[in-house]
């Protein structure tokens, strides 16, 4: 791409984790550049990275939005709790409500985000309220995956092209499991290996995770399956889903997403 694009300095990007991308991006452009993030959406823009290489964005506190912060354990409650600014935490997870001058009236947005600093207010994406993992009390959210995947590849050499995953329930023959679906642009040469570091860089991450882990007593190892290329578009295609504003979930706390793209391989 610096072939085309010599003078190329600034790659903007937002709407999805960048962590999984940043080594295919890097391969793609040929040159070191700076990346920043933005956090925009159809209701609002909300934040945007003004550092290069800093984890967090700057929220934008006078764009004509209010907003609120409601902890994850609130949501699904009859009446949740909902903080403002003062009383954030850095590193806990907040579902974001709006409230905006176009007239949007306490809009769950659907992101969660977490504080990576509070003077001044700096926040990251963390990932979205239907996506995560719990299903033994593990609570892997996004964020932890898209760096454990990323972990993976720095240590194997793959790169990622996609990913979702899903629980794999307890069973007279066995303890749970979380199961991925994984389609690779470069396959490692040792899966085995990639799911290894997969998994030791999930425990580092998330203590929860690193407990039900333990002696393989709640969570045995994870199962994981090579996808063909081509097969995530294929599934988003069939659901008419394929294009910009759709993305593949990374986590569900139910198979439904797993099944269903199990089952186009199947077929196939």
């Amino acid at each position: 791409m610096c072939d085309v694009w010599p003078n190329l300095e600034l790659y903007m990007h937002g709407g999805v984790s960048f962590t999984p991308y940043r080594q295919q991006f890097e391969r793609i452009i040929g040159k070191p550049i700076h990346y920043l993030e933005m956090y925009n959406a159809s209701e609002g823009f909300f934040a945007a990275q003004e550092r290069p290489g800093d984890d967090g964005m700057l929220l934008f506190t006078d764009h004509g939005i209010f907003m609120e912060f409601m902890p994850v354990s609130e949501y699904g409650q009859e009446n949740p709790r909902t903080i403002g600014l003062n009383d954030v935490e850095i590193g806990k997870n907040y579902a974001l409500i709006i409230s905006t001058n176009g007239g949007l009236w306490r809009y769950l947005l659907g992101d969660t985000i977490q504080f990576t600093s509070t003077s001044p207010y700096r926040i990251k994406v963390s990932g979205r309220l239907k996506h995560y993992m719990n299903a033994f009390g593990e609570e892997v959210i996004v964020d932890n995956s898209d760096k454990a995947i990323a972990e993976a590849c720095r240590k194997t050499g793959a790169i990622v092209v996609d990913y979702t995953a899903a629980p794999v329930y307890f069973s007279e023959e066995s303890n749970g499991a979380h199961e991925w679906l994984v389609e690779f642009e470069k396959e490692p040469d040792n899966i085995e290996a990639f799911t290894n570091v997969l998994d030791k860089a999930l425990k580092d991450i998330n203590s929860d995770y690193e407990a039900k882990r333990h002696k393989d007593i709640a969570l045995r190892p994870p199962v994981l399956h090579v996808m063909e290329k081509g097969s995530f578009n294929n599934w988003l295609r069939l659901k008419g889903k394929l294009g910009g504003q759709h993305k593949v979930p990374r986590l569900c706390n139910e198979r439904k997403y797993v099944e269903e793209i199990l089952a186009l391989r199947n077929k196939a």
